[in-house]
């Protein structure tokens, strides 16, 4: 029979190997040493490619039971990943009041149940948004960029992308077959025609609940499309903030708060 005994190190002493996982865990996914950054910059590639094939999804489901192998083994790559950063936080119960963390289990559920929750796939869209907007893409792709205009046009630029194409799916699933809506493609033109107000009519959405989907991706999309012009042209901040009022951002040369007049003392570098 194999020994139950638990591990030791080198002094005979008892040794907690599950402590040493979760040491590890915490080490690449939080550490800023070259090997963790590595493993980071790997997870991050492999979310990309996952993000890829849900935007190929609707078109690559005609592949049969390929399609659902695949879907499988991202579904087990993604309940490995949430489950490693769950062990490495401090407190589960903290990381589970995370909206970031419910719209990556929602994925999860759509790709255990393909089938079931097809209809709802187009939500996987939003695994962008959380990649985008997570401690875990800025600590390893954008360190340099933290906290500035090139991180704020990226998160807005995220939310645009992540509409268009969460909007698009929804399209696609509600009214595929209806009034030129034959393709995912034409799901897209429609989106993409009326979040610009370009408005061509040669696609549209039938009846009431057509129109109103219609008014909503023409408001949402303008609102987004406002919000990444504001992040291009609006002055550069930097992250410093105000030991008196809180306020988090001011102007790179500022000498006092403009909410409450405190003395400040910016670093020259802006950080």
């Amino acid at each position: 029979m194999p020994s139950t005994k638990a591990s030791a190190d080198s002094n005979g002493h008892p040794r907690d190997d599950g402590l040493r996982l979760r040491a590890r865990l915490r080490y690449l996914y939080q550490g800023s040493h070259p090997p963790a950054v590595r493993f980071r910059l790997t997870v991050i590639v492999i979310d990309l490619a996952i993000i890829g094939f849900f935007l190929a999804a609707p078109i690559l489901r005609n592949m049969g039971w390929a399609f659902y192998v695949i879907d499988y083994l991202i579904a087990a790559l993604l309940a490995i990943d949430l489950a490693a950063r769950a062990y490495a936080w401090s407190d589960i119960k903290d990381w589970l009041k995370r909206p970031i963390v419910w719209v990556d289990l929602f994925v999860l559920a759509t790709l255990l149940f393909p089938t079931w929750l097809f209809n709802l796939g187009f939500l996987r869209m939003l695994r962008l948004w959380t990649l985008l907007n997570s401690d875990f893409f800025w600590r390893t792709v954008g360190r340099r960029f933290d906290d500035t205009r090139v991180e704020e046009i990226t998160r807005a630029l995220a939310n645009l992308v992540t509409f268009v194409f969460v909007a698009t799916g929804f399209v696609y699933a509600t009214f595929r077959g209806h009034d030129g809506i034959a393709g995912y493609v034409d799901a897209l033109y429609f989106t993409v025609a009326t979040l610009t107000t370009t408005g061509f009519g040669d696609v549209t959405l039938p009846g009431p609940w057509g129109r109103l989907l219609s008014i909503a991706i023409m408001l949402v999309g303008i609102t987004l499309f406002l919000r990444l012009a504001q992040a291009f042209i609006r002055p550069s901040k930097v992250a410093y903030p105000c030991d008196r009022c809180g306020l988090q951002k001011h102007d790179p040369d500022a000498v006092h708060c403009k909410a409450c007049g405190n003395l400040l003392c910016i670093p020259d570098d802006g950080r």
